[in-house]
Formats: structure tokens, C-alpha cells, sequence
């Protein structure tokens, strides 16, 4: 076999030009969730969430066992477009319209497809950003999650001629009558305050109110490879130290959603009752994270909202941003020149279910 033979065998990914709008993709491999994900992705971030803890209390108000974390279903579709989306990325940009429509449980197994819709060449003409929306399905082919991503991906070649920009039309925030798809009516009178950690149910927040939650989580570099690894997410930037040296910042970027697990598990203290992420209308990675960073989250409550249909749960639209190396006492967001903060890691716009 020939060195030439070998090469044309290796996955070297797709770089910014090889993208079309329209284009369908259906990722490898599929992926079964089992107990020992639920394991580590419990030692990764410590979330207590009490549905998703256990067994027997989400048994008592309605699921037929503790469904997987939102966050970790989100992870893993996430991770199998990594491979022919984002191999070649630089950075992940933002996320809108993300819907969790139905539950996932220990046993079932996760398949996810793409679509290309959007794309738009960077006047440098060195890099692109790809707009993708990203479909996860289990066993049976019903969807548990589709959302869009944008991703800012290398050129192979500078000249390279690329598509006409196209720039899709995304929806500002999920619709209230489009949440809870996922979660399956609950015995509110079951759900037990004491065992779940807070006695503040919905009608408790009120919009306009910030909470911080304290707590900050000192990131490793060997655990958010580990915590990537999980996800079976192979882009380089987050692994490749050799490389890395030699690029802009010298050392390995943490993956995005790893900070998205911090914070929602950082949300706990406070929001111990939203048990449910029903949907992400948006979201940013503001600045980067490096090994080594403290990082601490406080929560803003942008609205309340009834689900039609429901009198078990209803909707908290929450804004959760995530810092580094500075605790969130003062609610930091923006600077004095009105951008963001520079110890800003992420702002999270999303909608959390807590019983009525």
C-alpha cells in the first residue's frame, strides 16, 4: 500500500468551500447512552438535579425512569456533527432554536443528520462561517433534538471561489405553545421540595430577578479532554497541543458546551427546580476558556410563561451567563464601553421547565 493510497483514506475533514447550501448530511456513528455516561458526566460537572439524580423520585411524578441530562442529549448530537462540520472549525459561534422534543432514557441510541443552511465567507478570506441545523433522533426515528449552530470553519485555500452569502433567518426565542414536548405530565403533588433541594416552585421567580449562584468549578485540562472525549468530539482545537502552540493562542481551546455544563450545573443553587431545559433561544461564546480558569454563572429571569394545554409545569425564560475568574455577586455582563465584559465565557438564553 502506498503513502498516497493511506492518505486518500484518512479524514482530513471539510474545510469552508466543501460546504454547499442544501447539503444533507448524515453523521457517524450512532451513539447508546448508557448508565456509565450518566456517571461521568455527573463527576465532569456534579449537576444534583433531582429527576435526573434519581430513579425513584422521577418515577414518582410521572417518568417511566430518571431521563439523561438535556444538556448531555445536547452533547452528544452536538458531537457527531463534529466530524463533518466543525473538524476544521476555529471557533463555535452561537446556537438558536434548540428544542428538546422528547425524553431520552438510559438504552437509547442517538443518530444525527445536518443540513447546510447558511453560508458566509470572512473578509479575510482565510475563514468561513457554516450554518447548520442539526437533528438528533433515537431507535425508534422520533426526534429528541433539532437546533441550529454556527461555526466559523478554515478555508483549504484562500482563492478558493465560495457560494453567494446566504444568511439564515433564525427565530429570536422558541414559542411557549412549542415547550414540554420532552417532559411527560408530572404529579406536582409527588414532587417532593425537601428531596429536590428548594421549596421555589414557578410562581416563586419573578421577572427582572437575578440570582447568583455562588459556586465556581476550577477547570482541569485533563477533564474537559475527558469530558470532550464523552461527546466522541474530535475537533482538534481542543485536543492537539503541538498544533495548538503554533496557533493564536498558543494552547488548547475548552469546547464550548463544556462551559454550558458548568453553568447549568453552577445554576443548580438557585434554580434547584427547573429540572427541565425545554429549549435555547440563543446563545454565545463570548471569550474563550483555558485550563487553569474559575469559572461561576449567575441567572437573570427574562419571562414567565404558561404552556398551553399544561397545569403540571410551566416555563422560566432564563439568561445565564458564565464568567471566568470573577464570582458574579455584581452581575457582570458588559463593560463600561458597553461590549462584553472581558471575563464573559458564555450568555445562555433558554427556557427551563419548574412545576406549577
Amino acid at each position: 500500500m502506498t503513502k498516497s493510497n493511506i492518505a486518500t483514506k484518512s479524514n482530513i475533514g471539510n474545510f469552508f468551500e466543501d460546504f454547499s447550501l442544501g447539503q444533507l448530511i448524515r453523521h457517524a456513528a450512532p451513539r447508546t447512552i448508557a448508565a456509565g455516561e450518566v456517571a461521568l458526566y455527573t463527576a465532569l460537572y456534579g449537576p444534583r438535579f433531582a429527576v435526573q439524580s434519581s430513579q425513584a423520585f422521577a418515577q414518582a411524578i410521572g417518568y417511566p425512569q430518571a431521563p439523561i441530562d438535556d444538556i448531555l442529549v445536547f452533547h452528544i448530537v452536538l458531537g457527531k456533527t463534529v466530524p463533518d462540520i466543525s473538524l476544521n472549525a476555529i471557533a463555535n459561534l452561537g446556537y438558536a432554536d434548540l428544542r428538546f422534543l422528547a425524553p431520552v432514557y438510559a438504552g437509547d441510541t442517538i443518530a444525527a443528520t445536518s443540513e447546510v443552511i447558511g453560508l458566509k465567507e470572512n473578509s479575510n478570506k482565510e475563514t468561513g462561517v457554516v450554518y447548520v441545523r442539526s437533528t438528533g433522533r433515537n431507535q425508534r426515528g422520533a426526534t429528541v433534538l433539532d437546533y441550529a449552530r454556527w461555526v466559523m470553519v478554515r478555508k483549504r485555500e484562500r482563492d478558493a471561489p465560495t457560494p453567494p452569502e446566504t444568511i439564515p433567518a433564525l427565530p429570536k426565542a422558541v414559542a411557549p405553545a412549542d415547550l414540554g414536548r420532552a417532559c411527560p405530565p408530572i404529579e406536582t403533588s409527588a414532587y417532593d421540595r425537601v428531596l429536590a433541594g428548594s421549596p421555589y416552585f414557578w410562581t416563586d421567580y419573578t421577572v427582572g430577578e437575578k440570582i447568583d449562584h455562588i459556586d465556581g468549578m476550577t477547570v482541569e485540562e485533563a477533564e474537559h479532554q475527558i469530558a470532550t472525549r464523552l461527546y466522541q468530539n474530535n475537533s482538534k482545537v481542543h485536543f492537539n497541543q503541538f498544533y495548538e502552540a503554533q496557533g493564536r493562542f498558543k494552547r488548547r481551546i475548552i469546547y464550548g458546551g463544556h462551559v454550558i455544563s458548568l453553568a447549568r450545573a453552577l445554576s443548580f443553587n438557585g434554580l434547584e427546580n427547573a429540572f427541565h431545559i425545554a429549549a435555547i433561544n440563543g446563545g454565545r461564546h463570548v471569550n474563550p476558556l483555558f485550563a487553569g480558569d474559575t469559572v461561576f454563572a449567575w441567572s437573570e429571569v427574562l419571562d414567565k410563561a404558561e404552556i398551553p394545554g399544561r397545569r403540571d409545569v410551566a416555563a422560566l425564560r432564563l439568561r445565564t451567563v458564565a464568567t471566568k475568574d470573577r464570582p458574579c455577586a455584581d452581575f457582570p455582563l458588559l463593560g463600561a464601553d458597553g461590549k462584553p465584559d472581558p471575563s464573559v465565557l458564555l450568555d445562555l438564553d433558554y427556557w427551563a421547565l419548574l412545576p406549577r
